[in-house]
């Protein structure tokens, strides 16, 4: 089940980013992100010594990261030198059976939908037109990866979350989706775990840093 949940929300998270598609490894799915501080990361889908020890290994290259279904601490007992865990980073992995609910945005709140290239954006602003939350997905199937649901601090507890995410499900399900997954942060776990997420594993991150 953990290790479906991880190829899914590779395969997505790829599509959402716009980063090229997943390249397979003897121990799992190698992501290019091109960014200064990320420039790719290894994505284990079951968690074990031997692909740890194997991933870790064959990192040559600086700001290169690991992702992990499993206990960060159990990890950082496996990593060569140059490698830490970066607690901040690690995150969980979550999934839950999605169903429709149409949501209304909050009073004084007005919601744009757009989807390009594959991926679909829900925006929220407020009277002002400034922007106050957002999220999008990638729709793969019979599966949907949610990925970058923020909500402006300004704007926070009022049930911008809640209504992107909802918003997000109800599209998904309209293209014949009946699965969500998404990697979270321990705040976006809170807020997730109210709308019905299950978390499946924790996803500790690792990062190659001589």
């Amino acid at each position: 089940m953990v290790a479906d949940l991880v190829s899914t929300w590779v395969a997505g998270w790829a599509v959402s980013r716009g980063t090229p598609r997943p390249a397979r490894t003897p121990w799992g799915f190698y992501l290019e992100v091109g960014l200064p501080d990320h420039l790719g990361r290894h994505v284990l889908p079951e968690p074990g010594e031997f692909a740890v020890r194997g991933a870790a290994a064959s990192v040559t290259v600086p700001h290169t990261w690991l992702k992990v279904p499993m206990d960060p601490d159990e990890v950082g007992r496996w990593l060569p030198r140059g490698w830490v865990v970066d607690r901040e980073e690690t995150g969980h992995l979550m999934a839950v059976d999605l169903c429709v609910t149409d949501p209304v945005a909050p009073e004084g709140y007005t919601a744009t939908v757009e989807t390009r290239e594959g991926v679909t954006y829900v925006r929220v602003h407020d009277a002002a037109g400034e922007p106050a939350a957002q999220g999008q997905m990638a729709v793969l199937g019979e599966a949907t990866v949610v990925d970058r649901v923020v909500t402006e601090e300004a704007h926070r507890r009022r049930g911008l979350g809640g209504f992107v995410m909802r918003t997000l499900a109800d599209l998904a399900v309209a293209r014949g989706a009946a699965l969500g997954v998404l990697g979270a942060t321990d705040d976006g776990r809170a807020l997730y775990e109210t709308l019905g997420w299950k978390a499946h594993a924790p996803l500790a991150a690792c990062v190659y840093r001589p």
